[in-house]
């Protein structure tokens, strides 16, 4: 999720294109912090400078290398979160064509970069970086070398946006059009900034909203052009259409929030497209493909057990790991806390696989563990949400999530995205070992690629799921059950309550009730249960209502998280929310959204006025 901005100064604007867009950059610098560029477009030149690190390293190299360079109206700009390519100045956004003509900024995955790449390489191009972005830079300077769409950066610009595949949003500038900027979008965001001394482009409003505070939403796929005194919007084919126009309410750290109160509103709203872009470009030409996979499948077929490693909601996701690995692969598979992994001296030799979580990808504890299973013999497969970091690099696979920087502590679209991503390896394991047929594979891909769209029925249930928090006030505890992969979303949206209210909160299997935890049931006790799906798995959801029963006949607040149209539990839930129907071993990706609202809210409730922030929490655990 990276920050892409554009600024053209009409003729009366003061402003230095630059500082316009530093400014600009600094707002958006929360979207990734691998590296950051500029470009600034002037007749017949492009002035980059784009260092690896934190924006204030491209502001020293800036100050340091001079700034009288840097004169005109126009420019480009890009804070990046790393997915392909390691975070160095190279791989820094923007990218400059091979003629030196043609500049781009590239927020998201272009799928289908290796032959495009391959194409521009037999056309003579050399490419400098490792990124799927440096494509686009040079596909527009040819298209604007040659052509029907020669000298023409708008027709040129849609001509290339047209052959791209994936999630994108791209800016496009050229050194002989300085007073004109291309952009389009494809499931990435592009907000359009209408100002009265020049016209803004950025990932979100926050980068422009110190100047103005009209702006336009684009459509999916469609383009717009930018001058100093206008805009306007088409589709990819040329052909006119409209934006939507807004105002702006909200003050400016508001707009770096997308207008919610708290990042981890805003990251909870995030959850589909964090799952979306996990999912993108892994199913290729009918085979479930991993990121850097220094692993073939005659090395998958040899492994006779697998260990998932990792700390917080990472292990619980690794715990749904295991129901799918388990269910898809027939093979063995241990949840391991990382932080006891080397100390208890686990069995491993090479047929181990050990499958590392970890959203940075510095976690003391489990870069720990990986070192020991790797000193031991074993495969390591990561699972992580940063580019270019330590577990990653001493890995013989990767996975990454796509989720984007994460502000908040309490983990959310990262973790749905380590579940995404943890079942893209289920699948992987069971396409080289053979456990499931390529149409069963297809299938559930293409139902885990349903997710995202199920989620966001499911953040419709914000207003419900808060008012019910504010009903319950501030309580002193609270206790989750749940069967099959409803256990480990009990015990995330425990984990999540604990850190955000700092109450007491537990999570259980249903089937441990009667085994000592009912004795905890009293009256007003507010119990969430995670209610399986009755379609395929009837013992699990007959079991789980019985235990329903059981602790409201014992005076328990019972609110249930059950699908559509499940009528069974209606009679014994106090408080009903309800999800949409999916396959049982994905619905974790659905039922553990309510919990987040929920223990934001009563969070809130118990006087935590910065959930973002909890106490004593650090965002990466560096230090064991």
């Amino acid at each position: 999720m990276c920050g892409i901005v554009g600024y053209i100064g009409s003729a009366r604007s003061s402003a230095k294109a630059l500082d316009i867009g530093l400014e600009a950059l600094a707002r958006m610098e929360y979207r990734g912090y691998d590296s950051a560029g500029i470009a600034v477009i002037s007749d017949g030149d492009i002035e980059v400078e784009k260092k690896a690190g934190k924006l204030a390293n491209l502001q020293q190299q800036i100050a340091e290398t001079g700034r009288d360079r840097f004169n005109g109206k126009a420019c480009i700009g890009h804070t990046r979160w790393a997915t392909h390519g390691r975070p160095n100045d190279v791989n820094a956004h923007p990218h400059v064509s091979f003629d030196g003509k043609a500049v781009i900024v590239h927020n998201g995955i272009i799928e289908n970069f290796a032959p495009l790449r391959a194409e521009i390489e037999a056309a003579g191009v050399e490419l400098t970086s490792e990124t799927d972005s440096e494509v686009a830079a040079h596909l527009l300077a040819l298209a604007y070398a040659a052509g029907p769409t020669a000298g023409d950066l708008e027709a040129s610009a849609l001509s290339v946006l047209r052959r791209l595949e994936g999630a994108f949003t791209v800016l496009f500038a050229h050194a002989d059009e300085p007073g004109k900027i291309v952009a389009g979008r494809r499931s990435t965001p592009l907000i359009v900034g209408v100002g009265e001394d020049g016209m803004f482009l950025g990932s979100d409003v926050a980068g422009f909203i110190a100047h103005t505070r009209e702006a336009v939403e684009l459509d999916e796929n469609n383009a717009v052009v930018i001058t100093a005194d206008g805009y306007r919007v088409m589709d990819f084919d040329g052909t006119p259409t409209e934006g939507r126009p807004f105002t702006i309410d909200w003050d400016l750290a508001a707009a770096e929030k997308g207008g919610f109160d708290s990042f981890m509103m805003k990251e909870i709203f995030e959850q589909p497209a964090a799952v979306r872009d996990t999912l993108a470009g892994h199913y290729v030409d009918g085979r479930v493909v991993l990121d850097e996979q220094r692993l073939s499948d005659d090395d998958l077929r040899q492994v006779e057990k697998v260990f998932v490693v990792a700390c917080g909601s990472a292990y619980h996701s690794g715990l749904l790991a295991k129901y799918a690995i388990e269910h898809w692969v027939r093979l063995p598979v241990e949840i391991e806390v990382a932080s006891e992994f080397r100390y208890r001296d686990p069995v491993l030799d090479r047929q181990t696989l050990v499958v590392a979580v970890s959203q940075s990808g510095e976690t003391a504890d489990t870069l720990e563990a990986v070192r020991h299973a790797k000193k031991q013999g074993a495969r390591v497969l990561a699972v992580c949400n940063t580019n270019g970091s330590q577990i990653p690099r001493e890995a013989d696979a990767v996975l990454y999530t796509h989720a984007g920087p994460e502000i908040g502590v309490a983990s959310t679209k990262a973790f749905l995205a380590q579940v995404a991503a943890n079942y893209i390896v289920g699948l992987a394991l069971a396409q080289a070992r053979g456990t499931k047929f390529s149409d069963e594979i297809e299938t559930t891909y293409r139902q885990l690629e349903e997710i995202p769209g199920k989620i966001e029925k499911v953040l419709e249930l914000k207003d419900t799921v808060l008012e019910l928090a504010a009903e319950l006030g501030p309580i002193p505890t609270m206790l989750f059950l749940g069967r099959h992969v409803g256990y480990p979303v009990a015990l995330e949206g425990a984990l999540k309550l604990k850190e955000l209210a700092y109450i007491h909160a537990e999570g259980f299997p249903a089937g441990e009730l009667k085994h000592g935890p009912i004795a905890l049931i009293e009256d007003d006790l507010p119990v969430v249960v995670v209610v399986p799906s009755p379609q395929g798995r009837e013992i699990l959801h007959s079991k789980i209502v019985t235990n329903i029963q059981e602790i409201r006949a014992r005076g328990a607040r019972t609110i249930v998280i059950a699908e559509e149209g499940d009528e069974a539990v209606r009679p014994f839930a106090n408080d009903l929310l309800e999800i949409p129907q999916c396959p049982t071993l994905l619905q974790p990706l659905l039922s553990t959204v309510p919990l987040q609202f929920l223990s934001a809210e009563i969070a809130r409730q118990c006087g935590n006025t910065d959930i973002d922030k909890p106490r004593n929490l650090a965002k990466s655990v560096t230090v064991e």
